[in-house]
């Protein structure tokens, strides 16, 4: 009988034990973990198992009503709608509008016969090139033709597939939220009052400041991987840094350590598989081809490939997204900061020593709460 008592006390002991080590807190973060982790999963192989065109701008060019007709009658047709064609003036038309990207590609046609000609620009991703080759090589040999293919935004040779940008602004991401992300867990999640918050910020101004030009530097006179400008590049990575920092500092203050969780969610799980970079958007599932171009992956991926091989053009709608990322982080963070001061000075007085202790050490200690 002793020895059944000793049993159930060491099984209760060991019962207590686990109800010390995984407290209900902690049990909640570890389900929030294998959510992202599920969504992780779920993101990126949802996004990039099965790649297909849908819907590619592409242009056509052919004397009088030969365009419209070949864009209404053959491409507009093809299964599964991998084109979306229109009548382009003339060749140098459409050259302008790859380099504008309106378009992703055009296929000129010989009234004198064959050869015709493809237009591709891998700057803007070798995958989509690479498919709009194929589609229009396999279409052209079905009608006894034969075309050829002349890149007019050429990918560097260092730069393979043409994804340098994208984990170039990949790695500014990630400096991004993970700065913020350790300014959080070293003296709390939620800034204790505004001055903290805009002392976070600036720190987090600089970083981005530092790791701009360090990105642009290595990718550009270091390794070689992407042409175009360095001081152009170091703008964007800062901003994107900055963009990225600031909305997970924002997240934290309205969240607490959880908003961490909520970048990742933001930028790796939805950000990075939508963001066009091993596949362009026109490649990608509706859901992810939606949501790139507003995220800060997709935003900055776009601009990078812009600067590098496309004349700088296009980049206003991409960058006024960062732009908006960066201001509405930075307002939520000193907005949910100065709340947070004011439920702290009305706290009741039997707080008063907690308060005390925590200005004692300068450190928010409510992670969390």
């Amino acid at each position: 009988m002793s020895q059944i008592a000793g049993a159930d006390r060491t099984h209760k002991s060991f019962l207590g034990e686990v109800k010390d080590a995984v407290t209900p807190r902690a049990t909640l973060l570890v389900i929030g973990v294998i959510a992202l982790q599920l969504l992780f999963i779920a993101s990126y192989v949802g996004a990039l198992h099965n790649p297909r065109p849908t819907d590619v701008p592409f242009g056509v060019v052919a004397p009088g009503s030969a365009a419209e007709q070949t864009a209404t009658r053959r491409l507009d047709r093809l299964p599964g709608s991998p084109l979306d064609p229109r009548a382009v003036a003339d060749a140098a038309t459409a050259r302008q509008q790859i380099l504008n990207r309106d378009i992703d590609g055009a296929l000129i046609l010989n009234p004198d016969g064959t050869p015709d000609v493809l237009l591709v620009a891998t700057g803007g991703g070798s995958a989509l090139a690479n498919t709009l080759d194929t589609l229009v090589s396999t279409l052209e040999r079905t009608e006894g033709r034969t075309v050829r293919t002349v890149d007019v935004a050429r990918a560097s040779s260092q730069d393979f597939d043409g994804l340098s940008s994208f984990y170039l602004v990949v790695g500014w991401c990630v400096g991004g939220y993970l700065c913020a992300s350790i300014l959080a867990i070293s003296t709390g999640a939620r800034p204790a009052n505004p001055r903290r918050a805009v002392i976070r910020l600036i720190v987090m101004a600089l970083v981005a400041i530092v790791g701009g030009l360090g990105g642009a530097v290595i990718v550009g006179p270091i390794l070689g991987a992407l042409p175009g400008s360095v001081v152009a590049l170091w703008g964007l990575g800062a901003l994107v840094t900055f963009a990225v920092g600031a909305a997970t500092l924002a997240l934290q203050g309205l969240f607490g350590i959880v908003g961490i969780g909520l970048a990742i969610l933001l930028v790796v799980i939805a950000g990075n598989p939508s963001a066009g970079g091993a596949f362009p958007l026109p490649m990608l599932p509706p859901f992810w081809k939606a949501i790139g171009p507003a995220l800060p992956p997709g935003a900055g991926t776009w601009t990078a490939r812009s600067i590098a091989y496309f004349k700088g053009n296009a980049v206003t709608a991409p960058l006024l997204v960062l732009s908006a990322w960066a201001v509405a982080g930075t307002v939520i963070t000193l907005l949910a900061a100065v709340l947070r001061g004011r439920r702290r000075a009305g706290a009741p007085a039997t707080t008063a020593t907690g308060r005390a202790a925590d200005a004692g050490t300068g450190t928010d200690t409510g992670i969390g709460t």
